[in-house]
């Protein structure tokens, strides 16, 4: 909408390090279907496990959490949700495998937004899958509790049709080639955050939003790497470039550049740790020994099973402990603490 009037985004200037960026994912995006063809195994445990850290992350920055017991059963099993919390992660877990799975099918349009919400949500409150019917301030609370209306989205009237200009410019700069696909998802993440167009849910919608934008343009790190987990690590940037990028957002004199860059190094970041990975495990045969060996070698500082066993979703907790236990013989590990929630460490290479 308000980034895509006019001639904005073809006249942007992008400083040297922005296009250095951009060059690099190019290269990230050419060389992960090698690793999807050399480590097959290793990147079907990474999309189990991203899809639980997204569904998590997603949530608790939205300050909702659960049981981290009940997490991956929710995730992925069928164990039924108990309450709010858990049925807003059952919903995220429902929208994530909808992208993931139906990625080429799913166009980027309001009503595409529409259905996003639905899921993620869960469907269960009265305005899932519905544009709101009311103002919607987007309020910071300092540390004093003074309240400070920090945005003001689009009135509830204009959204329907905000939506829909919205995902006519996006696809027109997009047929046209006019700018980077990078920059057209990222102005598209941005103008759908200031026209904040559900009563509740924007951020999720959002975050799926972007992860559906950069599966069209190719980028498909996001089902390997949980690009929410690492936006909730740089929460503070998160907020702080949406809040550079939004000021002056209604009469289109805003500056999307920090946004961009925040969207990039995101990116990057997430391309880093799929290659740190994928190199890590190439020459492995893909066992599950292998797999809890490249998540022990991957860990940094004290941890615990549980840890481990995040990073090993479809490995069962009696194997990880007889291979830690093999490390611990071997002096490769050592055990800080005992107990249920034993702390570990690996040693120094001598």
């Amino acid at each position: 909408m308000m980034s895509f009037r006019g001639t904005r985004l073809q006249e942007l200037l992008l400083p040297q390090p922005t296009v250095w960026m951009l060059e690099t994912l190019a290269e990230a995006k050419g060389r992960q279907q090698l690793y999807e063809h050399q480590s097959p195994q290793v990147l079907e445990a990474l999309g189990e496990m991203a899809l639980v850290e997204s569904a998590e992350s997603s949530n608790r920055i939205e300050g909702v959490t659960v049981d981290r017991k009940r997490l991956r059963p929710l995730v992925l099993g069928d164990v039924p949700p108990r309450d709010r919390p858990e049925e807003e992660i059952v919903g995220y877990r429902r929208a994530l495998n909808w992208v993931h799975t139906e990625r080429d099918a799913i166009p980027l349009s309001p009503e595409t937004c529409l259905e996003l919400h639905a899921l993620a949500q869960g469907g269960t409150t009265g305005d899932a899958g519905v544009w709101k019917s009311r103002p919607n301030d987007i309020v910071e609370i300092h540390a004093d509790g003074r309240r400070e209306v920090r945005f003001e989205p689009l009135a509830p009237e204009l959204v329907p049709a905000a939506m829909s200009e919205l995902f006519l410019s996006y696809r027109d700069v997009i047929d046209q080639g006019r700018v980077t696909p990078l920059l057209a998802t990222s102005a598209l993440v941005l103008d759908f955050a200031c026209i904040h167009p559900f009563r509740d849910g924007n951020g999720r919608v959002s975050r799926l939003l972007l992860l559906l934008a950069l599966y069209h343009h190719g980028f498909s790190v996001g089902r390997y790497i949980s690009l929410e987990r690492l936006i909730e690590q740089t929460k503070e940037d998160y907020y702080e470039t949406l809040k550079r990028s939004s000021g002056g957002w209604h009469e289109g004199e805003h500056d999307i550049r920090p946004w961009f860059g925040y969207v990039l190094s995101t990116v990057r970041l997430a391309y880093r740790e799929l290659e740190e990975r994928a190199q890590r495990a190439r020459p492995l045969r893909g066992s599950k020994t292998d797999l809890i060996e490249a998540a022990l070698e991957g860990l940094t500082g004290p941890f615990g099973i549980a840890d481990v066993e995040r990073a090993c979703p479809n490995v069962s907790r009696d194997m990880i402990r007889r291979v830690m236990n093999r490390w611990r013989k071997d002096g490769r590990l050592e055990m800080l603490s005992r107990g249920r929630d034993a702390q570990w460490r690996r040693t120094k290479p001598t």
